[in-house]
């Protein structure tokens, strides 16, 4: 189990890399469905991470299950790691973007 503190920083952590709101994050994960020809119904729609995040971005941090704090920490660690070229060159490689944007975070969105 987290202890209060540590819950505490990767809460902050998680929403300040998780930039798209959670209706940002359902659109995006609708289109990205509908470009794959996928059949599931809009309310399914994205990955399950993605799902989860923006799950997670519908909760109070008290409501928070252990799989939520795993995909939190998940998220941030893949958000937060950087390929070894220049960050600005990274936002401009639309797949990563896409990747990321999937996980609720927007490399081209300027900071909050």
């Amino acid at each position: 189990m987290t202890d209060a503190l540590e819950l505490d920083a990767l809460w902050d952590e998680f929403h300040r890399v998780v930039n798209m709101t959670s209706q940002e994050l359902a659109a995006w994960l609708r289109v990205q469905d509908a470009l794959e020809d996928a059949e599931a119904p809009p309310e399914h729609a994205g990955t399950p991470t993605g799902e989860h995040v923006l799950g997670i971005l519908q909760k109070r941090r008290t409501d928070l299950t252990e799989d939520d704090i795993s995909v939190m920490y998940e998220v941030v660690d893949t958000v937060t790691e950087q390929p070894d070229e220049e960050q600005d060159r990274a936002a401009d490689d639309e797949r990563r973007r896409h990747r990321l944007m999937t996980l609720g975070h927007d490399p081209l969105k300027p900071p909050q």
